[in-house]
Order: C-alpha cells, then sequence, then structure tokens
C-alpha cells in the first residue's frame, strides 16, 4: 500500500513538474523568437562579405595572370566570375552591379588578346568599387561616405 501511494506521489509530481515547463516553454520560444533575426541577419551578413572576398581573390588571380602576359590563366577566374551559383540575400541595389560584372568577366573569357583582357578585368574592378560605393561598403579600411 506504501509503495502504491508512493507511486501516486510521484506521478502527481511528475504532471505538475511536465506542466510547469509547458507554461514555462512560451516565454523561452517567445525569448528565441526576438533574438533568432538578429543572429540569422548578422550570418547572412558575414556570407555576403565572405562571397564578395572570394570575388576579390578571383579578381586578383586575373590581376596576378595579366601582369604575367598569361591571357589563359586570366580566364579561369573570370569563368568562375559569370558561371558561380548567384548566392540569396545579395540586395536588389547591387543586382546591377553584380550583372555588369559578370559581364566584363565573360568579355575577359572571350578575349584573344592580352589588350582587351585588361579592360575587361578594369570593367570587373570598376563594378565592384562602384558597388562598394552605393552600399557605403568599406574598402581598404576607408568607409565610403554618401555625398
Amino acid at each position: 500500500m506504501k509503495l502504491q501511494v508512493l507511486l501516486i506521489i510521484g506521478f502527481t509530481l511528475s504532471l505538475t513538474a511536465c506542466e510547469n515547463k509547458e507554461q514555462a516553454a512560451p516565454e523561452q520560444v517567445a525569448e528565441a523568437t526576438t533574438t533568432a533575426p538578429a543572429e540569422k541577419e548578422s550570418y547572412e551578413h558575414d556570407g555576403i562579405i565572405e562571397h564578395m572576398h572570394r570575388h576579390a581573390d578571383q579578381i586578383d588571380l586575373i590581376n596576378d595572370a595579366l601582369a604575367d602576359d598569361d591571357l589563359d590563366a586570366s580566364k579561369l577566374p573570370a569563368r568562375w566570375l559569370w558561371r558561380h551559383e548567384t548566392m540569396i540575400g545579395v540586395p536588389d541595389d547591387w543586382q546591377p552591379y553584380l550583372f555588369a560584372m559578370r559581364q566584363a568577366a565573360r568579355d575577359l573569357g572571350s578575349a584573344t588578346d592580352l589588350v582587351t583582357a585588361r579592360a575587361a578585368a578594369t570593367r570587373i574592378t570598376e563594378q565592384c568599387q562602384s558597388c562598394h560605393v552605393a552600399a557605403g561598403v568599406m574598402t581598404n579600411g576607408v568607409e565610403q561616405e554618401d555625398e
């Protein structure tokens, strides 16, 4: 009989504890909901920055190859620039610059001489820099100011 009483008391305490957890859960969910967007926004922003750094790496490879008068070596990173997957979450304001940068990379990819390739490489860099200015993004440690 004592065992049955202990089991009933234990069962009752378990239900009470579960009931308290269920009441606490909505507060925890509400708290998580309020903090999640900031974390997501930061993650997306960091992802975009990392992705744009990959663009810069490819531009460096292009410029290094062209400095060595190596037209063929400049075409592989140019191909990456125009063919890589577009990142989700890139602001709409940046799209015209990305489109023009990709077009210049295509032009470099089809270039048959160094003069044409260098002109296309210059346009790639100009599009990147113009986008940075429009977005107010820091380049070379200097924050761009709106005019």
